[in-house]
C-alpha cells in the first residue's frame, strides 16, 4: 500500500522541476524596492576597497583573540558550574 507523504514528497519534486523550468522569474520584494528606489535615485559609485589614508573603525588582532578566548572562557566556566550543582 503506498503512503501518502511519498506521493507528497513525489508531487513537491515535480512542482519544483516546474518551477524551476520556468521562463520568467518573478523578481524577489526586496529586488522589486530597490530597483523602485534607483529609477527615481541611482546610488552612486560604491570603491570597491576604501581609500588608504581613510580611517576605518579598525580592532587590533590581540584584542579580537583576548574576546574570543574569554567567551571561550567564560562558557567552560559556565558548564562547570552547571555540572557542580546539578544533582545526578
Amino acid at each position: 500500500m503506498p503512503t501518502h507523504e511519498h506521493d507528497e514528497d513525489q508531487g513537491r519534486e515535480y512542482d519544483l522541476r516546474w518551477a524551476d523550468s520556468a521562463e520568467h522569474k518573478e523578481p524577489s520584494a526586496r529586488a522589486r524596492m530597490l530597483a523602485a528606489r534607483w529609477k527615481h535615485n541611482p546610488p552612486g559609485p560604491v570603491p570597491f576597497r576604501p581609500e588608504p589614508g581613510s580611517p576605518g573603525p579598525r580592532r587590533s588582532s590581540w584584542v579580537s583573540t583576548a574576546v574570543v578566548l574569554g567567551c571561550v572562557a567564560a562558557v567552560i566556566v559556565l558548564i562547570g558550574y552547571l555540572n557542580t550543582r546539578s544533582p545526578y
